[in-house]
């Protein structure tokens, strides 16, 4: 244990000496640079999107390096149910959508890296063909979890969570997950991918195994908890 701790200083002062001279790490490793959307996730992305929670500046210049459509839309009123600050219209990326949805910040860039690094690449891999269109089931929703009368918010109230219920592909075909999930071709298994790469972007990804509210959906939010299931 000694030994390692003795590397480790070692290796802290020599980056801390190296950073006084004047050398600066590749953005993409370095923990203070913007979250670029374009690059491939590593090590450092969760770090990156957790910081974008507290910093509206920092998250806009992450949602600029990405290829969503997207408007900002005005901040409601605080005395609203479920005021909404930071919030954006997705209207699209490489997929287009059922129908535009609003994002917290947050959560419009996590939908930005899961379609261009896990969803697309997913769907390559499958099938060799994009998605062209992501079904979903809305956002914004002023409600508590598993609409209780009692309890905590869900993010959907704050816009911070998506549901996604299907996609579609470039020679038409469908997979909705009511119907393909539980199937064992290439539909379910590229579900099943799709799962597994919206857990590298999201925080909380719920999914049909979860419980029975979440059959026909993925349940995908920036909330604080990292839960993949």
């Amino acid at each position: 244990m000694g030994k390692t701790l003795t590397v480790l200083a070692s290796l802290l002062l020599a980056v801390l000496v190296a950073w006084w001279l004047g050398w600066r790490p590749a953005d993409a490793w370095n923990p203070w640079a913007v979250l670029d959307v374009r690059q491939p996730p590593n090590l450092l992305t969760p770090y990156k999107l957790s910081r974008l929670r507290a910093d509206p500046e920092l998250c806009r210049e992450a949602l600029q390096t990405s290829s969503l459509r997207y408007r900002q839309q005005s901040d409601s009123p605080a005395t609203a149910n479920c005021p909404l600050r930071n919030v954006w219209r997705v209207e699209g990326g490489q997929a287009r959508l059922s129908s535009s949805f609003l994002a917290s910040c947050p959560l419009a860039v996590a939908y930005a890296l899961f379609e261009v690094h896990g969803l697309q690449p997913a769907a390559q891999r499958v099938f060799g063909q994009p998605v062209t269109q992501v079904d979903h089931l809305g956002s914004f929703a002023c409600r508590n979890v598993y609409h209780r009368k009692q309890g905590r918010l869900s993010q959907h109230a704050s816009a911070n969570a998506l549901d996604i219920s299907g996609f579609r592909l470039q020679d038409g075909q469908r997979i909705v997950l009511a119907r393909d999930w539980q199937g064992d071709g290439r539909k379910a298994d590229f579900l099943r991918q799709v799962q597994e790469a919206a857990c590298a972007s999201f925080s909380t990804v719920l999914g049909p195994d979860y419980n029975a509210a979440h059959h026909n959906h993925f349940h995908a939010d920036m909330g604080f908890w990292q839960i993949c299931r």
